[in-house]
């Protein structure tokens, strides 16, 4: 085997490995996209507190 193909093996190489490593990035942010659309919204927090309670400070423990 001559060097100039060892060189261009070594190179197709490398832009496979680029090319799959971004693909698998690809793949992993659709993935994430996907779980973070599917998850609800949370509720808004109700309280029933009574007129008198919360005008200043409001604590819920």
């Amino acid at each position: 085997m001559d060097s100039v193909s060892a060189l261009s093996s070594a190179a197709a190489s490398t832009v496979n490995g680029t090319y799959a490593v971004k693909k698998a990035n690809d793949i992993q942010a659709d993935s994430v996209t996907q779980l973070l659309n599917s998850v609800a919204a949370p509720a808004s927090a109700q309280y029933n507190n009574p007129p008198n309670l919360g005008n200043k400070v409001d604590i819920k423990v």
